[in-house]
């Protein structure tokens, strides 16, 4: 049967799950698109639920995608276009939609290497920086990301998608400062904080040590909580009229010098 009736309380319940009080209270999140739901599949994340649209698909590889994940337990659903458009959230929709449970986060589930490169994000606000942060994090190897007092939901939908699904890929915890500040001296981890007020560039310290790259909020940049905390203090170069970064972009030079670093020695 396909599912073409916008009242199914199959389909109001999957709408609902938008909200963060839904997604947790039933311990789900939406993942939406062929590349986000493969890499949950590929991490070990299965669906529980798979609704589809044949006629929105984009390209040959969907019934490959849907057959692994009906091996994998999910319950199949295939909806008209009215219908998928309806509990989408994508603009322009891919015709799949899965519903996985949510991640594990809690930093008791982190394994470190000996000189672990972690990236610390204290309160981003917006779903699309933090789904950012995730993907260079994944990009650069880092070994964890640990979001910090959280302002937005990391199962949010545009988290998701922001990180091309890299929230399944890249070991991920969320905790309050204090928790993290206390754990992350119990791994020996050195904290390094980007600041204007520092004549040492991020260039010139040894980031092939364990360290964990902290960065604030959009607005406000990180608290005094962290700076105090910090172990290293950078600066980024500014050589324009500009006065700072996207967190996201700061992050990810921050990452990359740690690699480059890593990668020389």
């Amino acid at each position: 049967m396909i599912l073409s009736s916008l009242q199914n309380p199959r389909i109001k319940d999957v709408v609902k799950l938008r909200q963060r009080s839904h997604r947790d209270e039933a311990g789900l999140m939406l993942v939406e698109g062929y590349r986000e739901i493969l890499r949950a599949l590929e991490n070990g994340h299965a669906p529980t639920q798979l609704f589809t649209c044949p006629a929105l698909f984009l390209g040959e590889n969907e019934p490959a995608l849907i057959a692994r994940c009906s091996a994998a337990g999910a319950d199949l659903v295939e909806c008209s276009a009215a219908v998928f458009e309806k509990i989408a959230y994508r603009d322009r929709p891919e015709g799949l939609l899965a519903l996985v449970p949510q991640l594990r986060c809690s930093l008791a589930h982190l394994q470190m290497p000996p000189t672990p490169l972690i990236l610390v994000a204290e309160s981003i606000e917006k779903p699309g920086n933090l789904g950012t942060l995730l993907r260079s994090a994944d990009a650069a190897g880092a070994h964890a990301v640990i979001v910090a007092d959280p302002l937005t939901d990391i199962h949010n939908p545009n988290v998701i998608r922001a990180s091309t699904g890299m929230v399944f890929a890249v070991p991920l915890a969320v905790a309050e400062t204090a928790e993290v500040l206390a754990w992350l001296r119990a791994q020996k981890i050195r904290i390094l904080a980007a600041t204007p007020h520092t004549d040492r560039d991020y260039t010139d310290v040894d980031l092939t040590q364990g360290v964990a790259i902290v960065v604030g909020t959009e607005q406000l940049g990180l608290s005094d909580v962290w700076m105090k905390a910090a172990d290293l203090q950078v600066r980024i170069p500014m050589l324009g009229k500009a006065d700072s970064l996207n967190v996201a972009q700061a992050a990810t030079l921050l990452l990359y010098e740690a690699v480059r670093q890593r990668r020389a020695r």
